[in-house]
């Protein structure tokens, strides 16, 4: 029986290595994969979905007004689905997913953050967390070896930002993973500095 899965973890954690690894593992049984990303993510192209040790596949592009259910209708020889960056898509494009799962018995692997620079959730993750039927922490660390969960936005010069809009796309260069105590650290840290 197929289930909906949501395979998260900080900035670092390897989640589109493991999305992509997955495909490759399905593709090597002769299975067809259906690699999916949201429009939002465009830091390497619109389509190409890359990983930071180098794996890249093309990918079809959600938009935000785009019906998944109604897509897969045209892709429907498909054995799965494999979604990266799935906090960036919509609480309604969560249920299409949940729908190709319950209807037609397709696995549908979402891979992506929980939690944006400000540890708020994302809608899509926040919908993941509510629907999938397995919900996998995908794990890295802070540079002081504790578990890392938070995913600390930098500026230029390194320093955490604790202001602006949630979506800002960027890799190591924006972002860093870190241990709550850390960031809360780096937060004083930046305060006592003004």
């Amino acid at each position: 029986m197929a289930k909906l899965y949501f395979k998260y973890g900080a900035m670092g954690s390897s989640k589109t290595a493991n999305a992509l690894i997955t495909k490759f593992n399905y593709e090597e049984r002769g299975m067809k994969v259906l690699l999916i990303k949201p429009a939002t993510d465009d830091r390497d192209g619109v389509k190409t979905v890359r990983s930071r040790i180098g794996l890249a596949e093309d990918a079809i592009v959600i938009r935000r007004e785009t019906d998944i259910y109604e897509l897969f209708l045209t892709y429907d020889d498909h054995h799965v689905i494999i979604a990266d960056e799935c906090q960036f898509f919509t609480e309604k494009q969560i249920d299409e997913l949940r729908r190709i799962v319950d209807e037609f018995d397709v696995p549908v692997l979402c891979f992506g953050l929980r939690t944006d620079f400000l540890t708020r959730m994302f809608e899509g993750s926040h919908r993941l967390f509510e629907v999938a039927d397995s919900i996998t922490e995908i794990k890295t660390i802070c540079a002081c070896g504790k578990k890392a969960i938070v995913n600390a936005r930098i500026d230029e010069k390194g320093s955490v930002v604790t202001e602006g809009g949630q979506i800002l796309i960027g890799g190591n260069d924006s972002y860093v993973a870190m241990c709550h105590s850390c960031w809360k650290k780096a937060i004083a840290k930046k305060e006592t500095e003004k």
